[in-house]
């Protein structure tokens, strides 16, 4: 199957749907704009802009406290701003969920995107936070759906990396 005939965002809204999730916290994105508007046309999910990554950790923790799920929607070039914040799910052995678009890869034409998309996967593991990659549309519901399950089954930190490839990369003329 061709990767443009599979709808992966759809895939991911329908695992936010189908694992209860209704809180939705992120920082606008190109990438995530797709899901972002799905999720805001729902009147049982409540979608929190944010002026910075870190405060997602904070508003998903309250979330939990108060017995919701939710996820945090970033790109990569946000991962850095959220390294003391990873720090609160770890210690209270709480659940979180990203879901992140890439940048810095496959066909980035922006120089200081490059080094935190590399080093992100790195970051994220040595805060504790479980990682998966989609590199492919048709693998995006099923890694999302695992990363999901993991984060909120067994109280750990898991981030889903959605691929630059995947997502496209930015053209800038």
């Amino acid at each position: 199957m061709n990767d443009e005939t599979i709808d992966w965002r759809s895939d991911i809204f329908n695992v936010l749907r189908g694992q209860n999730l209704t809180q939705i916290c992120h920082v606008p994105d190109a990438g995530h704009a797709v899901l972002i508007d799905r999720c805001v046309a729902q009147n049982d999910m409540t979608v929190i802009s944010l002026t910075t990554e870190e405060e997602g950790v904070g508003v998903l923790a309250g979330a939990w406290l108060g017995g919701d799920k939710g996820v945090l929607l970033m790109q990569s070039s946000g991962v850095g701003n959220t390294i003391n914040a990873l720090a609160l799910p770890q210690a209270t052995r709480m659940p979180f969920l990203a879901i992140i678009t890439m940048r810095g890869e496959w066909g980035e034409v922006i120089p200081w995107q490059v080094p935190m998309g590399q080093a992100t996967p790195a970051v994220l593991e040595a805060m504790g936070v479980k990682v998966f990659r989609a590199e492919r549309a048709e693998e995006v519901g099923e890694i999302v759906a695992a990363a999901a399950k993991l984060a909120y089954n067994t109280n750990q930190s898991a981030a889903v990396l959605l691929s630059q490839r995947l997502i496209g990369a930015k053209e800038f003329n």
